[in-house]
């Protein structure tokens, strides 16, 4: 290992461990010398104590994660053949699990692609990225690039590149929040009038996505596939969608047969934007309300009588972003889910999600049991589900897994 070109970082055994265990990050604790200062958003070899070479990856002193990990390969330069591979596994990875499909699809899932800190949503002709690494953002003209030609290679033109980093974790990397389309190379922009929406089709469902001003890239790709299958059992019944977003599982279920929907958001712009996507489907008995969903529960059930629905779809934003909220989340996931299953009837169903990792698969099972116990129901899981396949879970990180989407029945 002498000849190697990259600083040598020595960290302690707490995080040889967990790299040793599949892990890619290093925190700046963790590293207990160095053989020189990196650079940062420089490359860095992983050594530890006993001089054993455990990886390579990106330094950022500023960061509270120093270290994000390229690979474990101690033959691997970094050069633009390097990324060249990693993109083409990731586009090739997508060809497969989506069936051919990468009309709209996440291509780079930062870590789970071995790509860290780096999101690039396609939807359409048009490709959102955000870059919450260092290292990625000095590296992006190459990697744009290369991620151009090969989705052009595989037969997917891009007419326009959008910037959306305007994520606050940038700020933890000494990063600036810029929002803009990139002009890297030929590609529409402001000055040639390219528009702020694009339109897609997902699972026969047509929408316009905001990939300008719409939360994260514009649309949630990772509930494609947790969509239809809510929409499965939605034919017949009366449906209560809550935290609606633009429409996705009312529209799902309404064009599924559902007998009727009503969907509910407190955000204005989400019911407006919802409204629009019903009538690009020619959808036009659908009730949007704008309010706030744990409010409008409470009303119902104040209201008392039978409830109007016998389906209910909860997928609201993550009640936590960190360890330290995760007991008052639990509270929050725990009144929204006894809401629904107390304004349920027996033989009723609940499609309910979590999109927070830090909310677990078996925390978030543990409080549906008790919001259950509280409601004094008795609830039968009919499917457990995670994120799409286009947003893969890393086995030892994590943080990639964070989707949770439970089926259930009021038994």
């Amino acid at each position: 290992m002498s000849d190697r070109e990259f600083p040598r970082v020595v960290i302690n055994e707490k995080a040889e461990k967990l790299l040793k265990n599949g892990h890619v990050w290093v925190y700046g604790a963790e590293i207990v010398s160095s053989s020189e200062i990196p650079e940062n958003g420089g490359i860095v070899d992983v050594f530890s104590r006993k001089s054993r070479y455990i990886g390579s990856g990106f330094y950022n002193s500023d960061s509270k994660i120093a270290v994000r990990l390229l690979s474990t390969n101690a033959n691997e330069r970094f050069d633009e053949a390097f990324f060249a591979r990693r993109i083409r596994y990731a586009i090739e990875y997508r060809k497969t699990v989506m069936q051919n499909d990468l009309s709209c699809t996440r291509l780079i899932f930062g870590d789970a692609d071995m790509l860290p800190g780096m999101i690039a949503d396609k939807f359409g002709p048009v490709l959102v990225t955000q870059i919450m690494c260092l290292g990625i953002e000095k590296r992006k003209d190459m990697i744009f690039r290369l991620l151009i030609e090969q989705l052009r290679e595989a037969g997917e033109e891009i007419t326009v590149l959008y910037e959306r980093n305007d994520v606050q974790v940038r700020k933890k990397e000494g990063l600036p929040l810029s929002c803009g389309y990139y002009h890297g190379f030929d590609l529409s922009d402001e000055r040639t009038g390219a528009p702020k929406t694009v339109r897609i089709c997902e699972n026969g469902v047509i929408y316009d996505v905001d990939y300008r001003d719409g939360q994260k890239t514009g649309f949630f790709l990772d509930q494609k596939f947790n969509r239809q299958a809510v929409a499965s059992i939605a034919k017949g019944k009366n449906v209560l969608d809550c935290c609606t977003h633009t429409g996705a599982f009312a529209l799902n279920c309404r064009m599924a047969g559902a007998a009727h929907v009503t969907a509910v958001d407190v955000s204005a712009d989400a019911i407006e934007a919802s409204k629009k996507n019903a009538a690009l489907n020619g959808v036009d008995d659908i009730d949007f309300i704008q309010a706030d969903v744990f409010d409008y529960l409470t009303s119902l059930k104040a209201a008392g009588g039978k409830s109007p629905y016998d389906y209910i779809i909860l997928d609201p934003p993550a009640f936590t972003k960190n360890n330290a909220t995760v007991k008052a989340a639990y509270r929050g996931y725990k009144e929204i889910n006894l809401k629904a299953m107390q304004l349920l009837p027996r033989g009723g169903y609940l499609a309910t999600c979590s999109c927070s990792h830090f909310m677990t698969d078996e925390l978030f099972r543990q409080m549906l049991l008790d919001a259950a116990l509280d409601a004094k129901v008795q609830v039968r899981i009919i499917e457990g589900r995670k994120q799409a396949k286009d947003h893969p879970i890393l086995l030892g990180v994590d943080e990639t897994e964070y989707l949770k989407c439970y089926i259930l029945q009021i038994v």
